[in-house]
């Protein structure tokens, strides 16, 4: 399992995924799951994985070789025209590897399914944000549903809900995405450090700043412990339960 968040804002926007892929308890390593690509002046683009690695895996390789080989240029996800042929190339690609992997293609047992969340801008365009799911289908965020979650997202889901506006600054939604991380990673085991973040501003046509968070960054240690004690402030804070007299029905 994996936990990914692609986040909209005004000012661009935020990618964030952990790295742990486990095939049981004792088999537990390290995976990025975040993609990016420039060509600088032109576009960026940004890609969250989320499923089966070798599903996922493929897929990007696919998408890479096919931008390389002469015979395959129209296929280059890197030279489309706008951001939704960019999704639909990703989804259609998405849907033929899981079709020649598994017997039954998209719908195959779970365990040959991948999801990706695509992100960036072309010149001439805005930044767009899409998820795309295992059938190869996609939907693209907006003012209703601004940001997109795949993986193990129940845990971090509900401070994002609580938080989010899309006019706050991007060192703030990093913030954000950082406690909705450490939420899901101490409920659940199959989500773990290190933290993949990539940063888009609105028009800059190039990848922004990356970073990698670990159990040893301080400002991670930071948060993740601000955040318990915030809490438990705020429980203590609340007013107690007060039991209140038991009143017998009318008819009693």
């Amino acid at each position: 399992m994996t936990y990914c968040v692609g986040m909209l804002l005004d000012r661009g926007i935020v990618f964030m995924s952990d790295t742990r892929t486990n095939a049981g308890v004792d088999n537990i390593s390290v995976v990025t799951k975040l993609r990016s690509w420039s060509a600088p002046g032109d576009r960026f683009v940004c890609l969250l994985s989320a499923g089966n690695l070798a599903t996922t895996q493929s897929t990007i390789s696919l998408l890479e070789e096919r931008g390389i080989l002469p015979a395959e240029r129209r296929g280059n996800f890197m030279k489309q025209p706008s951001m939704f042929q960019t999704a639909k190339l990703v989804g259609e690609t998405l849907r033929e590897v899981i079709s020649y992997t598994a017997e039954g293609g998209p719908n195959a047992e779970s365990r040959f399914l991948g999801s990706f969340i695509l992100g960036g801008q072309i010149k001439g365009g805005r930044p767009r944000l899409f998820m795309i799911y295992p059938e190869g289908n996609f939907i693209e965020a907006g003012p209703d549903n601004p940001f997109f979650q795949i993986g193990e997202h129940k845990y971090g889901r509900p401070i994002i809900v609580r938080t989010y506006d899309p006019a706050m600054r991007m060192e703030d939604a990093v913030k954000l995405l950082l406690v909705s991380f450490d939420s899901t990673i101490k409920s659940n085991l199959s989500v773990g450090l290190p933290i993949d973040l990539q940063l888009y501003e609105t028009d800059a046509l190039t990848a922004g700043y990356r970073q990698r968070f670990d159990q040893r960054d301080p400002y991670f240690r930071m948060i993740s412990d601000g955040w318990s004690d915030s809490l438990k402030a705020a429980f203590d804070n609340l007013p107690g339960f007060v039991p209140q007299p038991s009143i017998k029905p009318a008819n009693a």
